[in-house]
Parts: structure tokens; sequence; C-alpha cells
């Protein structure tokens, strides 16, 4: 027998309907692409996307199943665009412009983008690109007339606020299947080409629900919400749709993301919640560092991910300013959000400094989301929080294939995904990324973590950023080698760096060398680039080999 419910299917534009319903007058606050700060509501959001849709549909025909690139900054406009092409049935594919013109151009024609809804900023790079992405049948520039380029060789070229002009205000969603794609982001392509990820209106809704649960994110309408991490970086970690189950008044910082703009916004619109990646929070607390006066009295919680977090930043958040933050892990093929570190049950009655070392963790899966570690031969291994293996999970939110097929080896018969990291789980559920597997060091024969020897590393007074990477040696197969960028006017050495890990790693994880730099590479979703960390050093021989 089957329940007696209704049906209701989870479209995304159910999450519109409920924000402008009952959130209505709810305040959104964006930094523009033009400048000025500009204030809207729910209420009006839901009206232009609904024009927005109206319009698109009639002038440029997308429609159900038709795929529109963005390549926007966090703003209204660009939520704008989420829902009303999603609300139509069509698909929205987020471009990262931090990604290298070939990328970009693999991306965009392995998609089969249709148009491309593009900010002022990104103009000069698709007058370039469009000659070599013969598919794109033209570029929406978002942004009113005033602003429009006097001039540009864009190819059909429609202007964003006339487009929304033209539509209707009062069109009704069509009503489809939830599993109908809305969604799409591209890998990084750390191997290989980079591969589409496809979202369904099911899952990106189920996944925002379990965002705002009290073990997850722990949303509700008495916030105030910013999304440091773009819209165009893994669904912003889930916030553009989060943020309007929850009904929170949302902040949105637009283009500019250095230290003291990120400080005016949570400052001046006392946001409560933000969520960025570890770059980001280390130009803020510089920003801090430097204005010694500046604190962050509303500013409760925030999260911080998309590369395992430096103990010290974790330390400068709740130690100088009151903030706890919560450590979260994800993929871009999880919707994103993976793990999370809040306290559990069992770990709220630990001694703070037990807590704290598990607070460092990459944190437990919420409901929805599964996990396990195995060893190469796919046999389950015990959550002792000492035992490392293959990271696999499964969920709705969690992706089942890659677009046209591509990458399959990394999801097995049975619906587990292969996550490419190697981590430990504790008797309390927390999951520890101890590397990724490409990445691990090893030495003579034994795992070495080029995570905890970062953390250790970044602790260090004068210490900016630190990346370690394995490079050959004769005895050891690989050892480490331990790249640092110094804090300005910082003269720490070598020998000072060795003798602050000593004791806080085994001794023969220590590194065999250290190496100064100016910078240090990061890939288009702020994670150091080992890769080319690794390349940069190819040729680098170790002083004791």
């Amino acid at each position: 027998m089957l329940g007696l419910m209704q049906e209701f299917p989870l479209l995304v534009t159910r999450l519109l309907d409920h924000a402008a319903r009952w959130h209505g007058d709810t305040e959104i606050v964006s930094r523009s692409v033009e400048g000025p700060i500009h204030r809207t509501s729910y209420a009006e959001i839901d009206r232009r996307s609904r024009a927005l849709a109206s319009a698109v549909s009639n002038r440029l025909g997308i429609g159900m199943g038709s795929i529109a690139a963005t390549m926007a900054w966090n703003t209204w406009r660009h939520l704008e665009i989420w829902y009303g092409v999603m609300g139509l049935g069509g698909i929205v594919h987020t471009l990262n412009p931090r990604l290298f013109a070939d990328q970009l151009v693999y991306i965009v024609n392995h998609a089969e983008d249709g148009w491309v809804f593009t900010d002022l900023s990104f103009v000069p790079l698709f007058e370039k690109l469009q000659d070599r992405l013969p598919k794109v049948k033209g570029f929406v520039v978002i942004t009113d007339r005033q602003h429009m380029p006097a001039e540009t060789s864009l190819r059909n070229p429609v202007c964003y606020e006339e487009l929304i002009a033209s539509g209707d205000p009062g069109f009704a969603w069509p009503e489809f299947d939830e599993n109908t794609a809305c969604g799409m982001c591209y890998t990084s392509g750390t191997t290989g080409n980079p591969k589409g990820v496809v979202y369904s209106h099911r899952s990106n809704v189920l996944h925002g629900m379990m965002c705002c649960l009290s073990d997850a994110l722990g949303l509700s309408s008495r916030d105030t919400i910013m999304p440091v991490v773009p819209m165009f970086h893994a669904n912003a970690w889930s916030l553009a749709f989060s943020s309007l189950i929850s009904g929170a008044r949302l902040v949105l910082p637009g283009p500019k993301l250095d230290g003291a703009s990120v400080y005016e916004l949570l400052d001046r619109e006392r946001v409560t919640f933000t969520a960025a990646v570890p770059t980001v929070w280390m130009m803020l607390l510089k920003h801090l560092e430097q204005n010694p006066a500046l604190r962050l009295p509303a500013l409760e919680r925030v999260a911080i991910g998309g590369s395992a977090c430096p103990e010290a930043i974790m330390k400068a958040f709740v130690e100088n300013y009151g903030t706890d933050v919560i450590h979260a892990w994800g993929m871009t093929e999880m919707s994103p959000i993976g793990s999370l570190g809040v306290k559990s049950g069992r770990t709220s009655a630990l001694p703070d400094g037990e807590w704290w070392k598990i607070k460092l963790k990459q944190g437990r899966a919420p409901f929805l989301v599964d996990m396990k570690i195995t060893d190469d031969d796919n046999r389950a291994l015990p959550h002792d929080g000492r035992t490392f293996g293959r990271l696999k999970v499964k969920g709705p939110a969690v992706a089942r294939a890659y677009f046209k097929g591509e990458g399959a080896a990394a999801f097995d018969a049975d619906g587990w995904f292969d996550t490419g990291d190697v981590a430990t789980i504790d008797p309390y559920g927390y999951m520890n990324i101890t590397d990724r597997s490409k990445d691990v060091i090893k030495s003579g024969g034994e795992w070495i973590s080029s995570i905890d020897l970062e953390n250790v590393a970044m602790a260090c007074p004068g210490v900016q950023e630190a990346a370690a990477i394995g490079l050959p040696h004769l005895k050891w197969d690989e050892r480490p080698l331990l790249v640092v960028v110094r804090k300005e006017g910082a003269t720490v050495s070598k020998q000072q760096v060795l003798t602050h890990m000593e004791g806080k790693v085994a001794k023969w994880w220590l590194p065999d060398d250290v190496a100064f730099v100016d910078d240090i590479p990061h890939t288009a979703t702020g994670k150091i680039s080992k890769l080319t960390l690794r390349e940069r050093f190819k040729d680098y021989r170790f002083p004791s080999a």
C-alpha cells in the first residue's frame, strides 16, 4: 500500500515560493559589479526571476533541458538567473573565471552551452574566446543599459535589465519531475580534463534542507548569511538554496573579496554566518591584524572548507574574535557538503582540550550522507581514528555518474563514490582527511600526511602559508619538502620552522628541507596546487639525498 500524501515535487522554485511568501520583506544586500550597494527582497527576487524566465523562454529559446552558462559574482542578479532558468526546467552551468582559457573553452564546448550570462568583469574574456565557442548563440551581459559596453564584439549581446523588463513578473512556474537536471558544475580537473557534475532539483532541495540542520550549518531566519564562497564554486556550498529555505537575510559580496571589503560587509551588515575557503580568511585576518581596533561583534560562526583549515586560522577566529569555526569538507560531486565539525551529543561532554583535537578534523557526516573507509581491495576498515583508508561516500545529493559518462571508474556497482581522499574515522564518527591519494607522501613504505605538516607549520610565528610535497629520495622513495611563504616583514628561518614542528608530528615525518618562496600556487577553487608545486620543484634535490 502506498502512503496517502499529496504529490509535491521537490523543485528549487518551491524554495523561492517559500521565501517570497513567508519572508518576502527580508532583505538581500549585494555589492554590485558596477560599484554601489544594492538592496532588494525575496519578494522582488521572486517577481524578477519569473520575469526573467518568461523573457528567456520567449526571446532566447531557453526552456526544458537547455543549458545556459553563467560567469558571475555573487549578486542578486546571479541569484535571479539561477531561479529563473532552473524554474523553466533549464540547467544553470556555473563557470569559474579563475580557470585557464583552454579549460573554459573545453568546459563550455563539452557542456554545449547555448547562452552565456556574463558579468561586466568578464566581457573582455569572452570577446577573446567566443570564436572558439561555436555552439554559444549569444551573451547576456548582466547589467543595465547605462553600463552596457558602448562597443563590444560579443556575439548577439543582450542587456540583462532590458531582458527582464520584457518578461512577465506573474509568470507561472511549470511543474515537472523533481529528478530533472537543474545545475551543472565541472570538477577542477587536477587529473585529466574537468568532468561535469549534474545536479537535480531533488538533490539541491534535499541538500539545502540538510545544510540548515542544527548538526550542519544551523541556519535560521534569525541569521544574516554572507556566502563569500562564490556561486561558481560548488553551488556556493548550497547557501543559494539553504538561505531561502531558512528565510535568512542574505548579503552577497560581489566581486570584491579582499580582506578590507569582506570586513566592511561583515561589520556594517552585522553578518552572523559566513563561509569561504581558507585563503579568503587569511586575507581577512591579515586586515584585522593590521587594524587591531577592528572587531567582529555580530559574527557568530564561520564555515571553512575547500581545503584543510590550518589550526592558526581557527584559533584566530575563536580566541581573538569569539567566532566559532565550523570545519567543513565536501566535493563538487557531493553538492558539495559531506561533513561538518560540529559538536555531537557524545563529544559535548569532552574537556575543551580533547574537543579541540576533534574540532580540527573535517567532521561528521550529516543526515543524507553516508561514508566509509576501505583498503585498496574495497574491504571496510575500522573507525578507530588511526587506520587510513580510501574515503567513499553515497547519498541522494552525491553524483552517481559524470556528464556524458566520463570517469566511470570513480563509481562502484553499489553506488559508492570514491572521493580520491585518504582519511581516518574516529570512534565518535569524525572524519579526518590525511591527504588526497595523489598527494600523500610515501616514505619508506609508510604514509606521511602533507596536511598535518602544513597545519603545524602554519602555526609557526612568521609563517604566512605552507605546503608540503613529496619529492624523490634515493633511500626512502619520497621525503617531504616544506614550501613556506613568510609573513610580510618576517625573517623566520628554516631551523626555526623545524624546531617549531618538533614534537608536534612524528620525528620521521619532519621535512628534510624548507624552501622559502614569494607565493604558493592555488587552483581555481582556492586549493593549494600540489601539481604545480611538484612541477616547480621537479629538479630539486634534498641536501641529505
